[in-house]
């Protein structure tokens, strides 16, 4: 993966060029190099057509949503934006997010599945949600019915954090009974879309929806599934992006675990409980924790002798205790963002370094410094 930048506050930049451009629609690559060069440079005429042609009804009805208190704006040269998506060749031009954006940083795994999952298959996905929430990871889905909603509110009942990739607006909950959990994603999680508020459900932005989803993720982790499931799409999108995937077994009798199956047959990694996906991401998400650190140039220079801390790692090392501490004292006491924090905590969860519990953390009895 390609170096992240280090996670900044949001700005209050006027929105609305980049919003005529995430609108404009065509290919993504002349829209995100006008994006990255600036106000000052100038479309082709294709693209200024294109752009002339945005409705002013349209721009009038995002702003509007814009303006309500938890929604937000990302476009791709947005330093808000999440990095881990950014890395991929097709990442949307802009995510209209309701909710905290922070969390599209922090480590996540993508739990997704069949609409028409089992009692069993929505058991082990509450299951696996409720132990990646307890392990500081955040719960990715798409919530569609079945598996991506049993994902969700498993992690709203722990108290963790979920995003919810959308296929319509941010403001559009399909299927319509989850109004009410896209209300209750969009106050204690976020919701993401790159589509503008009040677009209905469409078939075909489903498959760019898990594109999203993929990306955003560490790994996915495909619950239930049958052959033609579209959460094989998400698994493939997600090995396309050099993401784990991974899958769970289930009887040869159950037309949802083939799809499942067939994953392992092409290379997914077998699941069979939440400890083999926690140990499937631990290099990756070490590898995010040095991508998400601040380069070397900007960190104090090296200490004379080894009691004295070394770089950020051992910054946040010193501060923690063996007294569970929440996310936000970290973050007073180390002057690291929450982003950069999580990602760090999590290759120390998985070193066994430190312990996780109701969102607190603290290190093991018998852990050594981040340095063994």
């Amino acid at each position: 993966m390609s170096a992240a930048i280090a996670h900044p506050p949001a700005t209050a930049a006027d929105p609305l060029p980049a919003l005529r451009l995430a609108l404009a629609g065509g290919p993504r690559a002349p829209r995100r190099a006008l994006l990255q060069a600036g106000p000052a440079a100038r479309p082709d005429q294709e693209l200024a057509a294109r752009l002339d042609a945005v409705p002013a009804p349209l721009l009038e009805r995002c702003l509007a949503w814009l303006e309500q208190p938890g929604h937000h704006f990302l476009p791709w040269n947005d330093p808000r934006y999440p990095a881990l998506l950014r890395e991929c060749a097709d990442a949307p031009l802009a995510l209209f997010v309701a909710g905290d954006p922070d969390l599209l940083w922090r480590p996540a795994l993508a739990l997704v599945g069949s609409r028409a999952a089992s009692a069993g298959g929505r058991d082990n996905a509450r299951a696996f949600a409720h132990a990646f929430c307890r392990a500081g990871l955040v719960v990715a889905s798409g919530m569609a019915a079945g598996i991506d909603g049993a994902a969700h509110e498993a992690a709203l009942e722990c108290g963790g954090g979920t995003v919810a990739v959308l296929g319509t607006g941010p403001d559009v909950a399909y299927p319509r009974r989850h109004a009410g959990l896209l209300e209750r994603i969009a106050a204690h999680g976020a919701v993401a879309s790159e589509h503008p508020p009040g677009t209905p459900p469409r078939a075909a932005h489903f498959p760019g929806r898990n594109r999203i989803i993929a990306g955003l993720a560490l790994g996915t982790v495909v619950v239930e599934a049958a052959l033609r499931s579209g959460a094989l799409i998400t698994a493939r999108l997600a090995a396309t992006y050099g993401r784990e995937v991974f899958a769970l077994p289930g009887s040869i009798h159950h037309p949802q675990a083939r799809g499942c199956h067939r994953l392992i047959r092409d290379g997914a990694q077998l699941a069979e409980t939440p400890e083999d996906v926690l140990a499937g991401i631990a290099a990756l998400a070490g590898h995010l924790a040095r991508q998400l650190a601040p380069p070397p140039a900007a960190r104090p220079g090296p200490a004379t002798t080894p009691a004295q801390p070394r770089g950020d790692h051992d910054k946040l090392w010193q501060a923690l205790g063996h007294d569970p501490i929440p996310m936000d004292i970290l973050a007073e006491r180390t002057g690291l963002t929450p982003a950069t924090l999580s990602s760090m905590l999590l290759a120390m969860e998985l070193d066994g370094r430190i312990v996780v519990e109701h969102g607190r953390y603290a290190r093991r009895s018998s852990g050594d410094g981040p340095g063994a």
